[in-house]
C-alpha cells in the first residue's frame, strides 16, 4: 500500500452500505422522515421554551441546550446518510470526513456533559430548594452551557488535529460514516501520542461527566429515603427522564463501541448497521417525546402555543 496523509488523500470509501437494490428508496423514506421527525419534535421544543417566559428557568434551558445538541448531532449524520443510500458509489472526501468525526464526537461529548450539569441542578432542586434560586441563577446557567460547549468542542478539535496529522496507508472504512478509531486503524505512521490522548479524551468524556451524576443522584436517592412520599414522587417523577436518556445513550455509544472495535461478522449486517446508528437515531427521538411529555409545563406551554396559532388561523380564513 502506498503512504497517504490528508494533503494527498482525497476520499474515503466506505463499506458498510448493503447492496438493495430498489429497496434504496424504501431505507431513503424511512431515514428522511426519521430526520424530519427529529428536527420538527426538537425545533418545536426548543421555540416552546423560548417563547415561553415561565420556562426561562434553570431546568428548561438545559433542557433546551440538550435538544439543540440533538438538532446538531443528527444533521451531521441524517443529510450525508440520505445521500450515500441513492448514491452507488460510497465514497466521502477526507475534509468532509473529520468534519462528520468532529461533529458526531462533539455532539457525544455535549450530551454526557449536559446530562451531567442536568443531574446537578436536579441535586441543587431536591436536596437544597431554600438555596435553589441562590446557587444557580440565569447568568450561572448560561455559563454551565457556554462551558460545556466550548469544553466539548476545544477538547475534539484537538483529537481533530492529532488524526489529520497521521500518514495512512490506506482509505477503506467499514462503517456506514466516517468514525474516529476506524480511520486511526488506518494509520501506519506512530500513533503512540494519539493512543495517549485519546484515552485522555474517553475519560474526559465519560468519567468527568459522570462523576457529578453519580453524586447527584446518590444525594438524591439518600434524601428521597428520608422523606415524604409525595417529595419522593416528586423526586422520582423529575430524575426519571434524565436515568433513562443517561442510560439509553449509554448503552447506543456501548453498541456503536462494540460494533466498530471487535469482530461481529457472525451479527446479521442489518443489526450490525442498527448498532451503529442507535444512539444517533434513538437519543435525539426518545429525548424531547420523553421530556415532553413527563413535564406537564411543557406539554402546557405547547397546547397554548400551537393551538392558539391554529384556531386563530382558522378564525382569519372564514
Amino acid at each position: 500500500m502506498i503512504n497517504s496523509t490528508l494533503s494527498n488523500l482525497s476520499y474515503f470509501i466506505l463499506g458498510a452500505y448493503l447492496h438493495v437494490g430498489n429497496l434504496r428508496y424504501f431505507y431513503f423514506l424511512i431515514t428522511a422522515l426519521l430526520y424530519i421527525v427529529i428536527v420538527a419534535v426538537n425545533t418545536s421544543l426548543i421555540v416552546v421554551i423560548c417563547m415561553n417566559r415561565s420556562l426561562r428557568e434553570p431546568m428548561y434551558l438545559f433542557l433546551c441546550s440538550l435538544f439543540v445538541n440533538e438538532l446538531y448531532g443528527s444533521t451531521g449524520l441524517f443529510p450525508f446518510l440520505l445521500l450515500q443510500i441513492l448514491s452507488d458509489i460510497h465514497t466521502v472526501s477526507a475534509p468532509f470526513c473529520f468534519l462528520q468525526i468532529f461533529c458526531l464526537y462533539t455532539y457525544g461529548s455535549i450530551e454526557f456533559c449536559n446530562l451531567a450539569i442536568m443531574s446537578y441542578d436536579r441535586y441543587l432542586a431536591i436536596c437544597c430548594p431554600l438555596y435553589y434560586n441562590t446557587r444557580m441563577p440565569l447568568n450561572k446557567v448560561f455559563i454551565f452551557i457556554f462551558v460545556v460547549w466550548l469544553y466539548s468542542f476545544v477538547k475534539c478539535l484537538i483529537a481533530l488535529f492529532l488524526n489529520i496529522s497521521l500518514t495512512l496507508c490506506g482509505n477503506f472504512i467499514n462503517s456506514l460514516y466516517c468514525q474516529n478509531y476506524l480511520v486511526v486503524k488506518l494509520a501506519c505512521s506512530d500513533t503512540k501520542g494519539y493512543n495517549i490522548y485519546g484515552l485522555l479524551v474517553v475519560v474526559l468524556t465519560i468519567l468527568v461527566p459522570l462523576l457529578p451524576i453519580l453524586f447527584s443522584y446518590l444525594k438524591i436517592l439518600k434524601v428521597c429515603f428520608a422523606a415524604s412520599k409525595q417529595t419522593r414522587q416528586k423526586a422520582v417523577s423529575t430524575c426519571t427522564p434524565q436515568l433513562v436518556s443517561l442510560l439509553n445513550f449509554s448503552f447506543g455509544c456501548c453498541f456503536e463501541i462494540l460494533q466498530s472495535r471487535f469482530d461481529m461478522t457472525g451479527v446479521p449486517s442489518v443489526l450490525r448497521i442498527f448498532l451503529s446508528l442507535y444512539f444517533l437515531i434513538v437519543q435525539p427521538l426518545l429525548n424531547p417525546i420523553m421530556y415532553g411529555m413527563q413535564m406537564s409545563k411543557i406539554r402546557r406551554t405547547f397546547k397554548h402555543l400551537f393551538c392558539y396559532k391554529l384556531l386563530t388561523g382558522q378564525r382569519d380564513t372564514m
